[in-house]
């Protein structure tokens, strides 16, 4: 209801302004919501989640509104994609509304104050959500050096993560989703997993890893890269992140923007990834499905076809924070 007054406010501003002030109001006054724990209970990679709806990545890159996002009945939040590194991402304008089509197109770039100020805001609060971070690498590491971005990065959140996310997957930074790519792909694995075993003989403990695909992945490559993730023993699969196709907003004055688009748009190719990904792994890799989930019915078709959480982004800006409770509580 209160969003419903709000959003005519928010949308009258430039997006990435709304995004900004709409989380900054949130953290500020998050002490006035009542605390939101809706308990529909799913273990998965080893995790107990209270509910299976979670905040994609890109939403809280910094993890700076940890406190007012935990108020919205999340039963997990991922925040990043955090770099080694901080950095400024793209020039602005990068984000842009296809309203029609309850989409956005974002070129953001992994803007990002770079990972010792997310785990500073993270810190030691106790959380009654599980946090994922998702990590990637800096704009000038050349593609090839990857690997070095991406440890650095494991190593630093790996004790403050309860699961840890790799995008190889924004198409906002240049030549990241080569590394999709058979030959690239298990160098990344042998390298990070490599680092996982030593890590878990350290600490004594074991944090699931899990990638995070493109939806314009070639059909040929999904088992390819599905053997890939189960000769690593990679714990999950995130499908999907933005594409760079355009169908269903061919026509719109904005779609000639560059950058990924999210929201109702992806809908049609995050289901087609799923469904094929679950062909392949059936339940031994669960997936996490996102991309223009934005009902009660879209939740529940994705987890017929396989998924065994779900993420929530673009649908929040059109639909409002209240989705979060309105799923997790039909499921």
């Amino acid at each position: 209801m209160l969003y419903s007054l709000v959003k005519p406010i928010l949308f009258a501003l430039e997006p990435e302004l709304a995004h900004d002030i709409s989380l900054k109001m949130l953290q500020q006054f998050h002490r006035l919501l009542p605390a939101t724990r809706i308990e529909k209970p799913t273990r998965v990679m080893g995790l107990d989640f209270a509910n299976p709806v979670g905040l994609a990545a890109g939403l809280d890159k910094n993890a700076d509104y940890l406190d007012g996002l935990g108020k919205l009945g999340f039963g997990f939040i991922e925040v990043g994609s955090v770099t080694p590194r901080a950095q400024p991402g793209n020039p602005k304008p990068r984000v842009f509304r296809l309203s029609r089509h309850q989409s956005l197109i974002n070129r953001m770039g992994f803007n990002n104050c770079g990972v010792d100020h997310l785990l500073a805001q993270v810190g030691d609060r106790p959380r009654d959500f599980i946090l994922g971070i998702n990590i990637g690498k800096n704009l000038d590491t050349p593609v090839e050096e990857a690997l070095s971005d991406y440890c650095l990065g494991y190593e630093k959140v790996y004790v403050k993560a309860d699961y840890i996310a790799i995008n190889i997957s924004s198409p906002n930074t240049p030549g990241l989703r080569d590394l999709q790519n058979e030959a690239a792909l298990q160098a990344l694995l042998t390298g990070i997993t490599d680092l996982r075993t030593r890590l878990e003989d350290r600490h004594q403990f074991r944090r699931p890893l899990v990638f995070k695909l493109s939806p314009d992945l070639d059909h040929g490559a999904i088992p390819v890269i599905s053997d890939l993730l189960r000769r690593y023993n990679v714990d999950g699969l995130i499908a999907t992140n933005t594409t760079v196709s355009r169908d269903g907003v061919q026509g719109h004055r904005l779609s000639d923007q560059s950058g990924g688009l999210s929201g109702t748009a992806l809908r049609d190719k995050s289901r087609q990834l799923l469904r094929a990904f679950y062909g392949e792994l059936g339940d031994d890799i669960p997936i996490i499905s996102v991309g223009g989930i934005d009902s009660v019915e879209e939740a529940r078709l994705r987890f017929e076809l396989g998924a065994k959480l779900v993420q929530l982004y673009t649908g929040l800006i059109y639909r409002g924070p209240g989705l979060v409770k309105t799923i997790a509580r039909s499921l």
